[in-house]
């Protein structure tokens, strides 16, 4: 392991500055993501930031008139899932949270850790093989190589990846946003849907954040349907896996049984958290039926590119996407239980 300096900064905005000064600088959270990474030769920072210490560790309710939660950047997967703010109002987060990874992780990986790991792709973790998130211009060896886990959708001739997280993708159907501070000590606010980035020609820059920009939060909205959505996570086993696709899905109903509203967001199909925006469109003000779910998810299809390798993967969102709804919509008519 090459030899790196270690700090700890007193605050946000000094961890910001820190990295922002020091090209070859890193965020130090759980570690459960980049310390792998370290270890793989994959990544090689000469600097850890150590942001553990700093008070980003609680999860509480936003002020009164705002409405939603805030999610602290250095809670651990663990403690938010099994939060009563999030349990009670956004079961499909902690559902989310709790299909990921395994019970040691979730106990270290923090909420800001987890939104930025990179990519599990094989060939990004081998550093004997080109890769162009690692080495851009190198080349993608998953064009020709071993694609089961690939992306179907976004992606492009340089990157066919995909994003590993399960908390991102309910976060997008959540709509979400990240609190982030910047090396001058300026806060703003992304939506998670706008964090990640497609490939095209510059794979390598996984999000839209700049140098020594530092996640502090996560604030989620308030929002009826997030009471009864869901998170379904389709994988090789029950556990510690990534998925092969997920799908994130809330659901409103009008009187008359049509869809007033609906958020679906997939996972393990894009290089970042996918919006389904055909299907939700397909969607609103039709028929809450398994046709009208299932021609929902057709239309989203509709933009997929799979590779030879991964084909079975539309299938699979086919099946995430009707089944899902469906079961939100039973028990929206108290026909069943989440």
């Amino acid at each position: 392991m090459k030899p790196f300096d270690y700090r700890r900064a007193s605050d946000a905005a000094g961890a910001a500055a820190l990295v922002a000064e020091h090209p070859g600088a890193a965020f130090l959270g759980g570690g459960t993501n980049l310390v792998d990474h370290m270890k793989l030769g994959v990544a090689a920072p000469d600097m850890l930031v150590d942001i553990t210490h700093l008070p980003m560790d609680r999860v509480e309710a936003l002020p009164e008139g705002e409405g939603g939660v805030s999610i602290g950047a250095n809670v651990r997967n663990s403690e938010a899932a099994a939060h009563p703010l999030v349990r009670e109002r956004y079961p499909v987060l902690s559902q989310a949270l709790l299909s990921g990874a395994s019970g040691q992780l979730r106990n270290a990986a923090t909420t800001g850790g987890n939104l930025l790991q990179r990519t599990r792709c094989v060939y990004f973790q081998d550093t004997g093989t080109p890769c162009n998130k690692r080495e851009p211009g190198s080349g993608c060896s998953a064009l020709e190589g071993y694609q089961r886990y690939h992306a179907v959708f976004g992606a492009s001739p340089d990157c066919v990846a995909t994003h590993p997280s399960d908390m991102a993708v309910a976060l997008v159907a959540l709509d979400a946003r990240v609190v982030v501070t910047d090396a001058a000590g300026g806060e703003r606010r992304i939506p998670v849907a706008e964090l990640h980035r497609l490939p095209g020609e510059a794979p390598e820059q996984d999000t839209v954040l700049s140098r020594g920009d530092l996640i502090t939060a996560v604030e989620l909205p308030e929002m009826p349907m997030a009471a009864r959505a869901r998170y379904r996570k389709i994988r090789d086993r029950a556990s510690f896996a990534f998925a092969l696709v997920s799908a994130a899905v809330g659901l409103e109903l009008a009187a008359d049984g049509t869809v007033a509203d609906v958020r679906i967001a997939l996972g393990g199909v894009a290089h970042k958290p996918w919006r389904a925006l055909l299907a939700e469109e397909a969607l609103r003000g039709s028929a809450a039926t398994e046709a009208g779910f299932a021609a929902a998810a057709e239309a989203e299809l509709s933009e997929a590119r799979p590779l030879p390798g991964n084909v079975f993967k539309l299938e699979l969102v086919r099946a995430a996407v009707t089944e899902t709804l469906g079961e939100v919509a039973a028990e929206l008519r108290g026909e069943g239980e989440l």
